[in-house]
């Protein structure tokens, strides 16, 4: 209490995370903005009608902090500029020459956020006529505003504008957050989409009709079990694979240097929420293809995201996508080697090849528990869900289980040590000055004797 009491004192800081709740805020008032020419009635109607589909857009809410199934200026949420990202992360380590803009450091970084935006542009582009044409009007299903139709071409192109020009304005509070904010910009707006979902599912869950001692049991099984997830995911989230490394030892005329002992320190969770995402996204394309084909029981198992085929489908595309991530941004030839050109080692690895080798194999074995505990906590909704969970809503048991959990506690954590840091760096800087003041008043630091 005394540490978030420090924090508002500071006047800086203050300021920063008064400007991130403010800027969080005006995110929120986007999805109270309806596109223009639907009808929201007939639209809501229709999702109440589609719980299948309306899972899918759960899923997605979740990962990408928009509201797709509100058709409101914010619906893509974030989801556009995280692909572009995605794309351009993994692009960076395969196209040489992304790869050599990379190593530029701030300028070559600024260009790839430049390309990044374009993408974006283009990505939301692509979104909004999924949204107007598989969503809006599919088939005999018209969900606009009779009018709509007279004016279809201009009507495309309005919306197509309207939904790109809301998710750069989201992207551009992601930025100001990450820049002039406490940081992690993007990050802190998906978990205020998650978090601003609980309240109303929570709400609308303690206040029913039929609410009483079974549905008090259950409500307190369910968060039992949450809590045990938010501490198994902030172990995780924490748990690191130290390898030692030590400096090997030079000597100049009779001085000794080197020989200090340190760590490279490897997180079990190597790929962080990236596997769920990259699943996720597949996850929507068999439901797609069971609706127009035809396929009822293929359509009811994926979308209703329950069921075996579901599950180990789901399992075995995190398995895959936490390797791939991993490989991608694990690269065990350049930290051998750089450990090699910095005279550092192993104990009982002999530096080069053999280091390269100890490493990959030490990270397939982290991957491998990483992935384990990815696979359950993504599951955990299914499972959930599937046992009754005694009448919760299903927004209430996507929303603080398995994904959600891992996105709200790290980002919650990475926070944490944003601001503890800033605190420390203030503390630092008033305790120098202080000092400085003193020693220059006594002709000491901060003043030349003469």
């Amino acid at each position: 209490m005394s540490n978030l009491t420090s924090l508002f004192k500071v006047k800086e800081i203050r300021s920063r995370i008064l400007l991130t709740l403010g800027l969080l805020v005006l995110y929120r008032v986007g999805f109270f903005i309806p596109l223009p020419g639907v009808n929201l009635v007939k639209f809501l109607e229709s999702l109440q009608s589609q719980d299948g589909l309306n899972r899918l857009f759960l899923m997605m809410n979740v990962l990408t902090g928009g509201s797709l199934q509100t058709a409101t200026l914010f619906s893509l949420g974030v989801m556009p500029y995280i692909s572009a990202s995605i794309i351009f992360s993994l692009l960076t380590k395969v196209v040489p020459s992304l790869e050599k803009l990379a190593k530029e450091g701030a300028s070559g970084q600024k260009k790839i956020n430049q390309y990044t935006r374009l993408a974006t542009v283009g990505i939301c582009i692509f979104q909004a006529w999924f949204v107007i044409f598989g969503t809006l009007k599919s088939g005999s299903s018209n969900l606009l505003q009779d009018g709509v139709n007279q004016v279809w071409g201009l009507y495309i192109l309005v919306i197509m504008f309207a939904l790109t020009a809301g998710t750069m304005f989201v992207m551009w509070i992601g930025e100001q957050i990450t820049e002039r904010g406490i940081g992690n910009g993007m990050s802190l707006i998906i978990m205020s989409g998650i978090v601003s979902n609980l309240y109303p599912s929570l709400g609308a869950y303690l206040g029913g009709d039929n609410f009483g001692r079974l549905e008090w049991q259950n409500l307190l099984t369910f968060l039992g079990m949450w809590l045990v997830a938010v501490i198994a995911v902030v172990f995780t989230t924490k748990a690191q694979r130290r390898i030692p490394i030590q400096q090997a030892k030079h000597t100049r005329g009779r001085q000794v240097y080197g020989g200090q002992k340190h760590y490279l320190p490897f997180k079990i969770n190597q790929a962080g929420v990236m596997p769920i995402v990259f699943g996720s996204a597949l996850m929507l394309i068999p439901t797609m293809f069971a609706q127009v084909v035809g396929w009822t029981g293929l359509e009811e198992s994926f979308a209703s995201q329950r069921g075996f085929w579901f599950v180990v489908s789901y399992t075995a595309l995190i398995y895959f996508f936490s390797f791939f991530w991993t490989s991608m941004m694990f690269q065990p030839n350049d930290i051998a080697n750089n450990l090699k050109e910095n005279g550092t080692l192993i104990p009982g690895i002999r530096p080069g090849k053999p280091t390269a080798e100890f490493l990959e194999h030490t990270m397939v074995r982290i991957t491998l528990a990483g992935a384990t505990f990815l696979s359950i906590i993504a599951v955990l909704p299914s499972v959930v869900g599937a046992r009754g969970s005694g009448g919760l809503d299903q927004v209430l048991i996507y929303f603080m289980s398995g994904t959600s959990i891992l996105i709200v506690v790290g980002v919650a954590l990475d926070m944490v040590e944003k601001l503890g840091a800033m605190l420390t760096m203030r503390n630092y800087e008033s305790a120098m000055g202080k000092d400085g003041a003193e020693g220059s008043s006594t002709g000491g630091w901060g003043r030349r004797s003469d």
